[in-house]
């Protein structure tokens, strides 16, 4: 993922890439989750996709490696951003499907400036989808 499209005096970010949620599913048995996100936003709006799939079957299990189950999916509409010190808070509304399911659902999404590594975090009001490191 690139998270580092920020221009602080025009104030733009864009990114885009695929991450791992720390814990997956979280409970007892916790199943991977792999999501492809990507951004733009600057000072009059952007938007913002993220789509989570978890493997097709429980791991230690053939094919627990193929990730094709659509778990959640975030189209959403940016109506502010904030950028301070390499790091990038965007606000808005979104469609949700899957976990935490709703319309006009309202998010956050901090992401760091930078490459592999880097950390970015989503937050919608229905749930916390967690913290996420980009590869």
């Amino acid at each position: 993922m690139s998270a580092g499209a920020a221009t602080d005096g025009g104030h733009q970010v864009a990114g885009a890439g695929k991450t791992i949620i720390e814990g997956g599913t979280g409970g007892a048995a916790p199943q991977p989750v792999i999501t492809d996100l990507a951004f733009h936003a600057n000072r009059q709006g952007g938007h913002f996709e993220c789509l989570a799939l978890a493997p097709t079957t429980t791991s230690g299990n053939p094919e627990s490696g193929t990730f094709e189950v659509n778990v959640m999916y975030v189209t959403g509409t940016v109506t502010s951003m904030e950028v301070s010190d390499g790091t990038a808070v965007l606000k808005g509304t979104a469609t949700v499907t899957g976990l935490g399911a709703g319309q006009n659902v309202t998010f956050t999404f901090t992401v760091i400036a930078g490459g592999p590594g880097t950390t970015a975090t989503l937050t919608v009001s229905t749930l916390l989808e967690g913290q996420v490191t980009v590869h």
